[in-house]
């Protein structure tokens, strides 16, 4: 007998790491998202403002 993947839905060691580490994922995604918005301002010929302090994750 095989036995199936969980739903993709629910991955509990995903949804463990996440509560622990907090979702590295999402911050990578939200950082891609703010390089791809200043690239597209800067080559349009806007300024693009310097970066600001960096966030710090909480400790869990």
């Amino acid at each position: 007998m095989t036995s199936h993947p969980p739903a993709a839905d629910h991955l509990p060691v995903y949804d463990g790491l996440v509560r622990e580490r907090g979702d590295v994922v999402a911050e990578v995604r939200e950082v891609a998202e703010q390089a791809l918005d200043e690239a597209r301002r800067g080559l349009a010929g806007h300024p693009v403002s310097s970066p600001g302090p960096r966030r710090e994750r909480a400790a869990g």
